[in-house]
């Protein structure tokens, strides 16, 4: 516009371009009032549009710088409960260990009194087992607790005894219970003799089939394992009974000896008492079994000659 009346000669073409730009405006104006007029919903709408889309950034503008000064605040206030979290976390360590400790303190007091128990049924590998896990125990975590030091001293010296309980337990089945068998069917054949009236003499003993620890272990030995006779038996197989007298079965009950005596450790000491015992013990079998066949003859002499005498 500037330039249009700048470039003119006169004031009448100045006068001229004024009044066809003033007209030009004043059309652009009406046009201008009539589209508003024709599209004043839409206009409207994009208004009200466009000041919600506004507020809503605006909104969002300062949600987002809450939200950013929140995060900060939180991370310095994380950094500086991080160091108490994680005392707090070995703290709980702590107390869990202190716990597992104490129950295992319980359990340990009231091992004397079960050990007695055991000892007293016989329930010798039960009594083994708890011994050594006891002593282990207190010889390993609980070993700087002062207030067990006598209960230590208590269950060491159990165990370095347990051992000589079980070898004499050894001894006793090995020779004892064993030839009380052949006792015991001699005497049987005794009474079913003197029940007989006949001076027939009283049949031998017939000691070849009596299940005795060699034979067994003869037996267990050289069978293979699909026949019919006594399987090999593994230290690691024998269990105890709670339900079953443990004496029941002696060479079960023996190998229950022998993994109690593995448990302890004391194997060499173990073989050493049997070998240094064992004339002594054949000599007492040899002894008991003179005795018994002693008493046998003089007992049926006794009857023989009450046979004879007239009523």
């Amino acid at each position: 516009v500037l330039r249009t009346l700048s470039t003119s000669d006169d004031v009448e073409d100045r006068e001229t371009e004024k009044g066809r730009l003033e007209e030009a405006y004043e059309k652009c104006d009406r046009d201008l009032d009539e589209l508003i007029v024709q599209h004043y919903t839409e206009l409207t709408t994009a208004i009200r549009t466009y000041q919600s889309i506004t507020e809503r950034i605006t909104n969002s503008r300062n949600k987002i710088k809450q939200v950013k000064e929140n995060l900060l605040s939180c991370k310095m206030l994380l950094h500086c409960k991080r160091d108490e979290l994680r005392k707090l976390w070995i703290e709980g360590i702590e107390h869990k260990h202190v716990l597992n400790l104490l129950d295992e303190i319980e359990n340990i007091k009231q091992v004397p009194q079960k050990l007695e128990q055991c000892m007293a049924s016989k329930r010798y590998l039960n009594a083994t087992d708890m011994l050594v896990s006891a002593v282990d125990s207190l010889e390993g975590p609980l070993l700087q607790v002062e207030g067990l030091s006598d209960l230590r001293l208590e269950l060491h010296s159990k165990k370095m005894n347990m051992h000589l309980v079980l070898i004499d337990e050894l001894h006793r089945h090995l020779y004892i219970k064993s030839t009380n068998r052949v006792g015991q069917r001699n005497k049987e054949k005794g009474r079913i003799s003197s029940l007989v009236k006949d001076a027939s003499p009283v049949p031998l003993m017939d000691v070849t089939n009596l299940s005795t620890p060699r034979k067994f272990l003869e037996a267990s030995q050289f069978s293979t394992p699909g026949s019919s006779s006594m399987r090999e038996t593994s230290l690691l197989e024998i269990k105890e009974d709670t339900e079953l007298d443990p004496e029941e079965n002696s060479t079960v009950f023996m190998g229950i000896l022998i993994k109690g005596l593995a448990k302890l450790k004391k194997i060499p000491e173990t073989v050493k008492a049997i070998q240094d015992r064992l004339e002594q013990e054949l000599k007492q079998i040899v002894k008991r079994s003179t005795t018994q066949v002693a008493d046998n003859g003089y007992q049926r002499g006794e009857n023989l000659s009450q046979e004879n005498q007239p009523r």
